[in-house]
């Protein structure tokens, strides 16, 4: 079992007029195995949350923790974060021209385990996961996120996840560009990664239909840089109908 905490957490970032808060005292929980739902208006913090726990140079910790089985993750290096089990999907993937998601994926795996995968073993990895995802084996000579569309770079966001087993998983609106087909493959991918490596899950998200996919066990209102309510799946129902109008206002 893994553990994500955070308490108490201030975010800055830096502006012509100076440093900008923008989260103002987040504390959250997350445990293997759990899905946490993270909505809100834009502009209310989310996906600052989800980079300045992965590290982003561009936001500036001012105050609170943040640790990960008791091991404190602010003071860890971004591929520290990364080693330490943390996972991050972007909204906008960026794109490695020259580089293959195969030679991109090996270099991955083994940094995170401090030796070169067998290449036997690894290719079979790679090709069963693509296969899950519905990904033509050719995908793998691409560049990383060239020319992809936005299904197949969320596709291989969630195959870099299930490849690299990490212990808890900050997905930044991986439902963002995504038809139905692709967002049904995509969840699914989720929910069996989360099943068979009981991993614990943050899912930022705007909008309720990838919570029709995969059910989150709690749900988090952001709004104006912090946690203004919290409650379960009925929450995000509740959102759906009436929108986050109550929260900005207040």
């Amino acid at each position: 079992m893994s553990q994500l905490v955070i308490k108490g957490l201030q975010v800055g970032v830096e502006t012509e007029s100076g440093l900008t808060e923008i989260l103002r005292g987040v504390d959250l929980t997350i445990n293997s195995g759990e899905v946490h739902a993270i909505m809100g208006p834009n502009g209310s913090g989310k996906s600052t949350l989800a980079y300045s726990i992965a590290g982003h140079p561009k936001y500036t910790i001012t105050g609170g923790a943040v640790t990960l089985d008791g091991v404190d993750v602010l003071e860890m290096s971004v591929d520290e974060r990364a080693k330490a089990g943390l996972f991050l999907a972007m909204q906008y993937p960026v794109e490695v021209p020259g580089v293959s998601v195969a030679n991109f994926l090996r270099t991955a795996a083994t940094a995170l385990r401090g030796e070169a995968p067998k290449v036997r073993t690894w290719v079979g990895e790679v090709k069963d996961a693509m296969s899950k995802l519905a990904m033509d084996p050719a995908f793998s000579e691409r560049s990383v996120n060239e020319g992809f569309s936005g299904g197949e770079k969320k596709r291989h966001e969630i195959l870099q996840m299930e490849l690299l087993k990490p212990k808890i998983a900050i997905l930044d609106e991986t439902d963002s560009g995504l038809d139905v087909d692709a967002l049904r493959i995509v969840s699914e991918g989720v929910n069996r990664v989360k099943q068979e490596q009981n991993l614990g899950i943050m899912l930022i998200t705007h909008y309720t239909r990838i919570l029709r996919y995969i059910k989150p066990d709690f749900v988090h209102v952001f709004a104006g840089g912090k946690i203004v309510e919290e409650g379960g799946p009925e929450l995000a129902e509740r959102l759906e109908e009436k929108g986050y109008a109550q929260y900005v206002k207040a």
